[in-house]
């Protein structure tokens, strides 16, 4: 091969790769101003005026406690997730065809987060349809994305893109939270409401994320695929995938931990804005700036612990998150109520390790993916992603109902980074990687 053609192909894969960090750049807003910072809370609110004398709504006849709504259709989007996700990763390797997959996900989850421009008065039954589509397209949409990483990165240059795509996202989130506070802040200059405030910022994200998803999917290109397997649909193409990991047990039991400790993170980042607003009282302001901190420092989290990971290996540095995570969450169930000081010093800290513990999480799976089949294993991956990420908000929502506190609705999910320390550190990591069939990096 030429030095021309050397040049040309990095080139190429530099461009691409930079593509790919834009989509990261599009839905992040989504994660940010909608599931971490506005709709929480907002959501909870509608709820609870259409609660009974109780505190109680009825979806479908059920009585659910106002306050747990929010949660409960978190876990319901990922129960969506569940049953489309495999289906999606197959048609991704099966076809070749990943981009307009990928826009499909994507603009549907996008109009559904700007549809929630109309949630108002006592629509909770909207609001929760809404983020049941928006949530669940999000989770599908990355199997499609993440399954690129290993087609546009060499393995020793996965922890750098993976952990560079998240610092893009937590930049998007950081500029979009700007424009949020300023709007919501200064919502009576702007000549509006302070709940139209909200459903603006709420429909921006979903504006936001469809406008930004055009630079993907011109940059990332397809690859032809080789496979003639038969078209397998829904929880079979699971059960494939399932028994197919089987036959690499340490694959398995990577992505076991993952799927313990990720739910953690998850339900952290999705209720967090509910503990800070309905337990410790805090304003929404002080609730965007907040979240606005954590933005601004995960990305260089996610950079950092990048470059610790070179030093380390990508599974100490994870390990390391874990345990700051433990430390952070435990802290939070002390917290006093009305002092966003404290809560600010929060935030920091799980700025710095959010970004960094997921980044090198996708990266380091990467890895451990059998070639040509990065978009069936990454749907497994989503699944412990986002799209197994159900038992957290389940916990959190059914230890809010039988207690009525938040603490202790927080504070239960310290179990997660526990198990999941544990079982990620039973992983050998190198081994996992040659039995996938992939070369070893000289650091893992």
């Amino acid at each position: 091969m030429s030095a021309d053609t050397v040049r040309t192909d990095v080139i190429d894969r530099q461009r691409e790769q930079r593509g790919w960090y834009f989509y990261d750049w599009a839905c992040s807003v989504y994660s940010t101003s909608v599931l971490t910072v506005f709709l929480g809370p907002y959501l909870t609110a509608v709820a609870k005026s259409a609660a009974d004398a109780d505190g109680f709504v009825h979806p479908l006849g059920i009585p659910v406690r106002a306050g747990s709504f929010f949660a409960y259709c978190v876990s319901a989007s990922v129960i969506v997730s569940i049953l489309v996700m495999p289906l999606v990763g197959a048609a991704a390797d099966r076809t070749g065809r990943k981009k307009p997959l990928l826009a499909a996900c994507a603009y549907v989850g996008a109009t559904a987060t700007t549809g929630l421009f109309f949630l108002s008065g006592d629509r909770y039954l909207l609001g929760g349809l809404l983020l049941i589509v928006a949530n669940s397209s999000v989770a599908v949409s990355m199997v499609v994305y993440n399954s690129y990483l290993p087609q546009i990165a060499p393995p020793e240059d996965r922890d750098r893109v993976s952990s560079r795509g998240w610092a893009f996202g937590y930049a998007a989130g950081s500029s979009m939270l700007i424009v949020n506070l300023v709007l919501f802040t200064g919502h009576d200059s702007f000549g509006v409401s302070e709940s139209t405030a909200v459903r603006i910022c709420l429909a921006s994200a979903g504006l936001w994320w469809g406008a930004f998803t055009l630079v993907p999917l011109k940059r990332l290109r397809d690859r032809p695929t080789t496979s003639t397997a038969p078209a397998v649909h829904g929880w079979r193409q699971l059960a494939s995938t399932v028994r197919d990991m089987r036959g690499k047990p340490l694959t398995l039991a990577f992505l076991l931990a993952y799927l313990i400790y990720n739910d953690g993170i998850q339900t952290v980042i999705s209720q967090a804005s509910v503990y800070g607003s309905e337990e410790l009282g805090l304003s929404q302001s002080t609730l965007i700036t907040a979240v606005l901190m954590v933005q601004v420092l995960a990305v260089a989290g996610a950079l950092g612990m990048g470059r610790l990971a070179r030093t380390y290996g990508a599974k100490r540095t994870i390990l390391g998150s874990l345990v700051a995570w433990t430390v952070t969450l435990g802290a939070g169930y002390f917290l006093p109520a009305g002092a966003p000081v404290w809560f600010f010093v929060l935030a920091s800290g799980i700025g710095l390790v959010l970004g960094g513990s997921q980044a090198l999480s996708r990266s380091l799976f990467s890895h451990l993916v059998p070639p040509g089949k990065e978009a069936e294993y990454f749907s497994a991956y989503e699944m412990s992603d986002r799209g197994m990420s159900w038992l957290g908000p389940l916990l959190f929502g059914i230890t809010y109902q039988l207690t009525g506190s938040y603490r202790d609705a927080i504070i239960s999910l310290v179990a997660f980074f526990l198990i999941g320390f544990a079982l990620l550190a039973r992983v050998p990591v190198r081994q996992a990687i040659a039995e996938a069939g992939n070369p070893v990096p000289e650091r893992i």
